[in-house]
């Protein structure tokens, strides 16, 4: 056996050894040097990210599409009604007030303004219960931005909503209505329960 292979291929490798050794010595030099000048200083925040409290702001662009959407359905809801009452003005004449008129129930439908007031409060019409509860909710958390502590405040102010419409129609709205009115406080429960507050 050939003992100066054995030697030759040693001092290669404590040649290489070292080499490398050194190189990653300089590298380590020049990456501390270019992080100590690059001026970012870490500081330990007192803080925890535990006891931060989250801010919410209203989203002002979901509530001006609800707004104007509902603005253009009830202009055409309106529309409606108005075409209806056209044919009828006797009748409307001798109501006091709009509410009263159609409260009455003494008013004849075209076909195909009934065709578009059972399709608009179908179960998956615009005026349907689903739809106008979903806006409701989805109305009262763009307001809210969100915030989980005032679900109880936009049920309350719903509620009050509610009862004014009653009192504007002149007693007990629709089923419809009523349907509408479950829907949103179940709504609101989910969101409270979502939210950990029951």
């Amino acid at each position: 056996m050939n003992v100066n292979g054995v030697t030759s291929t040693q001092a290669a490798y404590s040649s290489y050894t070292s080499a490398a050794r050194e190189t990653t010595a300089a590298e380590t030099a020049k990456s501390t040097a270019t992080s100590e000048g690059s001026g970012v200083v870490y500081e330990h925040s007192t803080e925890t990210t535990a006891s931060a409290k989250k801010t919410y702001k209203p989203n002002t662009s979901v509530i001006n599409q609800l707004k104007a959407d509902a603005e253009a359905r009830t202009s055409q809801l309106r529309s409606l009604v108005e075409q209806m009452m056209t044919k009828q003005s006797t009748a409307y004449g001798q109501a006091n007030d709009i509410w009263q008129f159609l409260r009455s129930g003494n008013y004849k439908v075209d076909p195909a303004t009934r065709l578009q007031a059972q399709k608009d409060i179908a179960e998956d019409g615009y005026w349907g219960v689903k739809q106008t509860s979903d806006r409701i909710l989805s109305f009262a958390t763009a307001l809210t931005g969100g915030d989980p502590d005032k679900i109880d405040e936009m049920k309350a102010a719903f509620e009050k909503g509610y009862k004014k419409a009653e009192k504007t129609w002149g007693g007990k709205l629709p089923g419809i209505c009523q349907q509408t009115y479950d829907a949103v406080l179940s709504g609101f429960d989910k969101m409270a329960v979502d939210a950990g507050k029951q």
